[in-house]
């Protein structure tokens, strides 16, 4: 915890840098006091098949799981640090957008080695 997942029409891959898109989102939420930067895992996967209405018609949507607690105005400022790095690193990307989830912590389950 925390976990950014980024879903991205397919084939963007090709045109935009997907690592620098993890890592700059990583860095940018590391710079926030809600976040362990140990703990956080961010990850981006290409959909195939989406219908949309932009032009272009491309997207990348982020969801930002947190264990439970965190308040409204904490959720939005997280939100706005990660649709501003994604903004950075896919300018040219016809949606953009966050949303923010809370994880059950007496449900969630962990193991790290070392």
């Amino acid at each position: 915890m925390p976990h950014v997942v980024i879903d991205f029409s397919e084939g963007l891959e090709r045109s935009h840098d997907m690592s620098r898109l993890c890592n700059d989102v990583f860095e940018a939420l590391i710079l926030d006091v809600e976040i362990n930067a140990p703990a956080l895992k961010i990850r981006a996967r290409p959909q195939p098949y989406f219908k949309i209405g932009t032009e272009p018609a491309t997207f990348a949507h982020a969801t930002l799981y947190l264990l439970e607690g965190r308040d409204d105005e904490t959720k939005a400022r997280l939100s706005d640090i990660v649709l501003h790095a994604m903004d950075g690193v896919l300018p040219t990307v016809g949606s953009l957008s966050v949303d923010v989830r809370d994880m059950n912590t007496a449900a969630y389950a962990k193991r790290v080695k070392g």
